[in-house]
């Protein structure tokens, strides 16, 4: 069974078994190795290498078999590249009909890959660049919010100082007239509404910025406005039944009471004005005054101080006349006595 086997291998190939023996014995036909080797090159082989040295019958048959096993595993290996060879063309139509239906590829042109890779480049650009807003916008956010919680606070803490100030500013009304008989009082009374008129604007001018950076139906300060809204809108409505119930008399006699108070006061505050007014002028009247007292004063002290440095220097006069005066007496009650001396 062995040898018909190795007769039927060697036939599938062309060749006999004896004629295979005869070459080895003869040595003069080209062993079957070599014959292989210039048939069968595709296999990866090397024709200087492949000396095949037939010892035996049986290295024939094992050659035959690792031949066939290396050509089922290259068909194997051909039949699976293939298969990727399918499923790449099947995956390349796939990207080549998803971009033809992009509005990039220009119509009746084909999705070439530097198109695509420039296309690809250019979402990534836009990304970063969006990105980079995105942050911008971020900062720019976070920075209004720490200016619109500042302006709030600003505001708070002058509306308080308003407040403390109009509290101040009330005081009951003959203590205001004592008070305001004083000029450095009426003075600082009129620094500080100025400086409340003023602190008003300021406040005003940052509640319409407020608005106008964050102005929104769904903002807080919208939200206050709707409300405000509807408050005012209810008032109107209630005004508006009470002068259907006839009340509009009421209020003008509430009217005509109230400026003719707004009258009066308006005219003690001119007297009051009058008052201050020739206060102020008695006052600088008197400053005035002060000024040429002054002045006088300083001519006396200057005259007192020139009389004073007079009357030193004739001090010094006289008391160098004395001490003259002592030596010359001095030296003639010296003199004296020696001339009696020399006369005896």
């Amino acid at each position: 069974m062995a040898s018909h086997n190795q007769l039927d291998d060697d036939d599938d190939f062309g060749g006999d078994f004896s004629g295979a023996n005869s070459a080895r014995r003869s040595g003069n036909k080209r062993s079957f190795g070599d014959m292989e080797d210039d048939e069968d090159d595709f296999f990866g082989s090397k024709k200087a290498n492949l000396k095949v040295e037939e010892t035996a019958p049986g290295a024939a048959t094992g050659m035959i078999l690792a031949l066939r096993e290396s050509l089922q595993n290259c068909k194997d290996t051909l039949t699976t590249c293939q298969t990727e060879l399918e499923a790449a063309k099947s995956e390349i139509q796939k990207w080549h009909s998803s971009f033809q239906n992009e509005s990039f590829i220009p119509s009746g042109a084909s999705p070439e890959p530097k198109l695509v890779i420039n296309y690809l480049q250019t979402l990534k650009s836009s990304e970063e660049s969006l990105r980079e807003q995105l942050e911008k916008a971020k900062k720019k956010e976070a920075a209004f919010i720490v200016t619109f919680a500042k302006r709030e606070q600003e505001i708070a803490e002058l509306k308080s100082a308003v407040r403390d100030l109009k509290a101040q500013l009330k005081p009951p009304s003959m203590q205001a007239r004592r008070l305001l008989l004083d000029p450095a009082i009426h003075e600082e009374f009129t620094r500080l509404k100025n400086l409340v008129e003023e602190k008003d604007k300021k406040v005003k001018e940052l509640q319409d910025n407020i608005a106008a950076v964050n102005f929104t139906p769904q903002s807080k300060m919208g939200k206050m406005l709707m409300a405000k809204c509807r408050t005012l809108q209810e008032e109107n409505e209630e005004i508006g039944n009470q002068a259907a119930e006839g009340k509009i008399h009421e209020l003008a006699m509430k009217l005509a009471l109230q400026k003719s108070q707004n009258a009066e006061l308006r005219s003690q505050f001119e007297g009051l004005y009058k008052h201050m007014e020739g206060l102020t002028s008695d006052v600088e009247k008197s400053n005035e005054m002060v000024l040429i007292l002054q002045e006088k004063l300083e001519e006396k002290d200057q005259e007192l101080s020139r009389l004073k440095s007079e009357l030193q220097q004739k001090r010094l006069l006289e008391e160098k006349n004395d001490v003259v005066c002592a030596k010359r007496e001095i030296d003639e009650a010296t003199v004296s006595p020696k001339i009696e001396t020399e006369r005896s």
